[in-house]
């Protein structure tokens, strides 16, 4: 038993602590009560009452600072990933750090801590700014979109300084960062994959194109790195009709103009990077969400097809076999997703991220957070994934508008120091358009 003491006399208190499910550390505070009074708690105390019908009152209070969570390389969709990891379901207090080389990018605006990345920086300078990051900072997960050739590997360098890095082994990173090796060991493992060829000068790339284009498919170029709508291009050697012309627009070009544009650029000593040539498969995109352990089980998968300006939850077991099949094989770990599309009625795989997909959001309509579920797998060994998704959900893609606290300038630091105290909560709303 504890005695504390303030203006109106004393008051006797008993303490017990313990840690909660989420690792929390709770003190609980029950002050005896005599006769009725108000409560007698120092006033350095941070706390909140709850009624008890044994003549005392009960006070909770929190001694562990919140969990801080770095969004490295935070595009505009991680707002919506900084709303499911403060929203999770086991009510831990999260505090979220984003960074990007863009001083301008909106995830600075909407996180708590914002910060600069190095720009055009090599993988060893990168990953000591990301180490320094956390040491500094106290990070306790890091969860990055990008780099991750810099960091895959380096797992025990940051669980050194406390911080838990979500990324998939350096195998699984240098074959998916890449469509080629991708395709390749794909093909070989026995998962369904389009027909294509790897290219990278002129001559190259008219032989790809005669060769597929025997069959009746569209074909369509595209670099073979990370890049992601980048560069990619429909190859169509028709003339613009009216239709087109006013229709949307569209990434078209013909096998002559790009076969002329890499020999110059062949002529000017320019660097060409690895191009797929591969049938252009049209139809709605099925972008599967993975959640799978350090060892590559998957723990849930949920199938989202893109059709415009709606998505569907599928429950689609086909796709969800191959993401299996693939996440398997690879080992990839925690987030990740497969994206497929058909090819005369079949599915074949498209591009397989070891990252989660920016859509990662919406799986929140199935009734899952797939975000914070990655977060408890990766300190404590369990997803806490208790329910299957709900599926065969329409949704529809709305624009947003999101209020933001102003920030001052961020200073362009190595680890960058935050720019602002953390913002209010509460002045950040969203409206839907």
């Amino acid at each position: 038993m504890i005695t504390a003491a303030d203006d109106n006399g004393p008051g006797r208190f008993a303490r017990d602590e313990w840690r909660c499910a989420a690792g929390k550390l709770v003190v609980l505070l029950v002050e005896i009560l005599p006769s009725p009074g108000r409560a007698n708690l120092p006033a350095h105390h941070h706390h909140r009452a709850r009624s008890s019908p044994l003549g005392c009152r009960i006070y909770e209070r929190s001694v562990i600072i919140a969990l801080r969570i770095w969004l490295s390389s935070a595009g505009a969709a991680s707002a919506q990933v900084m709303q499911l990891l403060r929203q999770n379901p086991d009510g831990v207090d999260v505090t979220v750090y984003a960074s990007n080389v863009d001083p301008g990018a909106p995830a600075l605006s909407v996180c708590d801590v914002p910060a600069l990345e190095p720009r055009h920086v090599g993988n060893a300078e990168y990953a000591a700014f990301a180490l320094d990051f956390c040491r500094t900072n106290e990070i306790d997960v890091l969860i990055p979109p990008r780099r991750l050739d810099a960091l895959a590997g380096r797992a025990e360098d940051f669980a050194a300084i406390g911080t838990g890095l979500m990324c998939s082994p350096p195998a699984a990173i240098r074959t998916l960062t890449s469509k080629v090796r991708t395709y390749r060991a794909a093909a070989a493992a026995g998962l369904p994959v389009p027909p294509w060829r790897v290219v990278s000068d002129a001559a190259g790339f008219r032989a790809a194109v005669d060769e597929l284009s025997r069959t009746e498919d569209s074909l369509c170029v595209k670099p073979c790195g990370e890049y992601s709508a980048f560069g990619f291009r429909i190859l169509d050697d028709r003339p613009p009709s009216l239709s087109s012309l006013l229709g949307a627009p569209r990434p078209v070009a013909s096998t002559e103009a790009v076969a002329r544009a890499l020999e110059r650029a062949a002529e000017q000593g320019d660097r060409i990077p690895e191009l797929l040539v591969m049938p252009y498969l049209e139809g709605p995109e099925i972008s599967v969400d993975c959640l799978s352990t350090p060892a590559g089980e998957l723990l849930a998968g949920i199938p989202r097809s893109k059709n415009g300006r709606f998505r569907t939850l599928l429950d689609d077991a086909v796709s969800l076999d191959i993401a299996r099949r693939l996440v398997g094989h690879f080992g990839v770990a925690y987030l990740s997703n497969v994206q497929l599309r058909h090819l005369r009625g079949e599915p074949v795989l498209l591009e397989a991220n070891p990252r989660p997909a920016a859509g990662v959001f919406q799986t929140a309509f199935a009734g899952v957070n797939l975000p914070w579920a990655a977060v408890r797998l990766l300190r404590h060994g369990d997803a806490g994934l208790e329910r299957p998704p709900r599926l065969n959900i329409c949704l529809a893609v709305a624009e947003a508008v999101m209020e933001v606290a102003p920030r001052p300038t961020i200073p362009n630091l190595h680890p960058a120091a935050p720019a602002s105290p953390v913002p209010d909560r509460a002045s950040h709303t969203m409206l839907e358009a």
